[in-house]
């Protein structure tokens, strides 16, 4: 078995696959009394055998119920419960209905709520709204073999260690997500930059319901932009805008699928992916990012390889101050460019220039032990 890193294979004794937390418990109780591991699965985009196990492979794609339980309140929100093997695809079509989108989405919207709970999960609004584990009101989380409701006010320990814990302190069967209103349209406004350090700035100064920026290979060496989306009637472009794009909020929020679908039919999807994800402090982000660009040429990102900046305000960030940038080197083995090795070691190193500085790595992703 192989996780989306394709990097590293497991071969689990057995596969269960749950359609209650009950049967989560009984699957776990047994793996106990047999001397085996067993961790929860989702989709497996793990890079580097997070969700690989050679004992009891929890299949729990079978829980993947949405119900949107709570309208109108005060602050025009929601509430969703949404199974551990839902995927972010699977809920908006459940709140959308209801003018309502979780605060934070991936990306890419084929990642399940449990994997991306359990990993933090991080995307263009957290730098308003946090991480998504920051927007989970309760969870229904299987620990010890027994079957429990946590929060922040009940069982705070267990619902502190869970979200982001990978699965390693209990097994996530569903989530009460919170919602907000959803906007019908966003415009997105691209605004190049110089360098890192105007990316940070631009990234602070803007004023847009979502942010993130790309830095991509040209003729002449990298480039520099940031993404700042407006929502509705959000206002003007910011300053510097190169170009606009107004889209649906839908058709937004799945910006990936396109690329994807082009990316499995020319066998890019299915290459290896050894994923370089780190925390950084925001004072010293700037000198991370210059450095290891400077190091880097397109043949060690791949063909398919993208390069990404997020910015980052929560409690879970795992620097001093709660404030951080989200580096993401997200390399692909394309045939032709750096081997798999060759892009291990650079993971590596960015992870020590990071540590250095105050940093860490995010857990799902590809740096050899």
């Amino acid at each position: 078995m192989r996780d989306f890193g394709g990097i590293v294979e497991r071969t689990p004794v057995r596969v269960v696959r749950p359609g209650s937390a009950d049967e989560v418990a009984a699957a776990l109780r047994d793996a106990a009394a047999s001397g085996l591991e067993a961790l929860p699965r989702g989709l497996g985009h793990s890079t580097y055998g997070q969700s690989l196990t050679s004992g009891v492979s929890l299949d729990l794609r079978g829980l993947n119920g949405v119900d949107v339980v709570e309208t109108g309140a005060a602050d025009g929100g929601g509430t969703a419960v949404a199974g551990a093997g839902a995927t972010w695809r699977e809920v908006l079509a459940a709140t959308l209905p209801h003018g309502l989108t979780p605060p934070v989405l991936t990306d890419y919207l084929d990642l399940t709520v449990g994997g991306t709970l359990s990993a933090g999960g991080v995307g263009g609004t957290s730098h308003r709204y946090g991480t998504q584990a920051d927007n989970v009101r309760a969870l229904d989380v299987v620990v010890g073999g027994q079957a429990v409701r946590c929060s922040s006010g009940v069982l705070p320990e267990v619902f502190d260690a869970v979200l982001g814990g990978l699965g390693r302190h209990g097994v996530i069967t569903a989530a009460e997500l919170r919602l907000v209103p959803a906007p019908e349209r966003v415009l997105a406004c691209t605004v190049p930059c110089r360098d890192a350090a105007d990316v940070l700035r631009v990234q602070r100064d803007v004023r847009a319901e979502e942010v993130s920026a790309q830095i991509k290979p040209t003729d002449v060496g990298w480039a520099y932009e940031v993404k700042a989306v407006l929502h509705g009637d959000g206002g003007e472009p910011p300053p510097g805008t190169a170009e606009t794009e107004e889209l649906a909020y839908f058709d937004f929020c799945d910006r990936m699928r396109p690329d994807v679908e082009e990316l499995i039919a020319l066998g890019e999807w299915a290459r290896p992916h050894p994923l370089g994800m780190v925390f950084l402090p925001v004072s010293r982000a700037a000198e991370v990012i210059g450095a290891t660009m400077a190091e880097t040429t397109a043949d060690d990102l791949g063909l398919s390889g993208v390069t990404l900046i997020k910015a980052l305000r929560s409690g879970r960030a795992p620097v001093p101050g709660g404030e951080a940038v989200l580096f993401s080197v997200l390399r692909a083995a394309s045939p032709g460019c750096a081997p798999v090795e060759a892009m291990l070691a650079a993971n590596r190193t960015l992870l020590d220039r990071a540590r250095a500085v105050g940093g860490a790595r995010y857990p799902v992703d590809s740096v050899p032990s």
